[in-house]
């Protein structure tokens, strides 16, 4: 995909996200790989509601900015990402969406799968761990080892107390398994006290066989 279309994608979905709620104010975060080796991303103190694709950040292999605004204060939480899963992945989604944030801020939450595999599709999406990494302060550089360590063997994670960051191989993966994430996370409240059939392990193992 050329550049000028990554950044017309990118600036869509984006307002997509969050004319759906998915992220309110200047909350959240996206980023692209680029066909050179470079990055886009979101700019620092900006709505994803209100992209403009010329605006957007430009980055190059190494992470620095070469142009467009400024780039979010959470860069590292992407690097960490590309870094630990290379050419897997593409994009990284990073959101503040209301029922994946609440199971982030959950006290005893299970930190290996704080969601629970209740849909065959939230697995196809986001595989098999969706481990949750604890609490830092936002911006914090220091969360990024963390971050690392958990990418080594998974797409996608919750901060806890903070929000989901989800990978993908194109952009258009990575927003649809943060979406399928945030409705995952929505079943799992509203099923909260109910007893649940929570898929099998056999089924879980069979759903990555066959759609990866």
């Amino acid at each position: 995909m050329s550049e000028a279309a990554l950044r017309d994608l990118l600036c869509q979905l984006a307002k997509s996200l969050f004319d759906r709620g998915f992220s309110v104010g200047s909350a959240g975060n996206i980023s692209a790989r680029l066909e050179n080796g470079g990055y886009l991303m979101t700019p620092t103190n900006s709505s994803l509601g209100r992209l403009e694709p010329a605006r957007l950040s430009r980055l190059g292999p190494d992470f620095a900015h070469l142009d467009g605004d400024k780039p979010s204060k959470e860069v590292f939480l992407h690097r960490a990402f590309y870094a630990t899963r290379g050419e897997a992945c593409g994009a990284v989604v990073h959101l503040h969406s209301t029922h994946a944030t609440a199971m982030a801020c959950l006290a005893n939450a299970d930190a290996d799968n704080p969601i629970p595999f209740l849909t065959p599709y939230f697995v196809m999406r986001a595989g098999k761990t969706v481990p949750l990494v604890p609490y830092y302060r936002p911006g914090d550089a220091a969360m990024e080892p963390a971050i690392a360590a958990a990418a080594r063997n998974a797409k996608a994670l919750l901060l806890a107390n903070h929000g989901p960051v989800v990978s993908g191989a194109t952009l258009t993966d990575a927003v649809y398994a943060a979406e399928e994430l945030e409705e995952a996370a929505r079943l799992a409240l509203l099923l909260r006290g109910h007893a649940t059939r929570a898929l099998t392990p056999d089924q879980v193992e069979d759903l990555l066989r066959n759609f990866g």
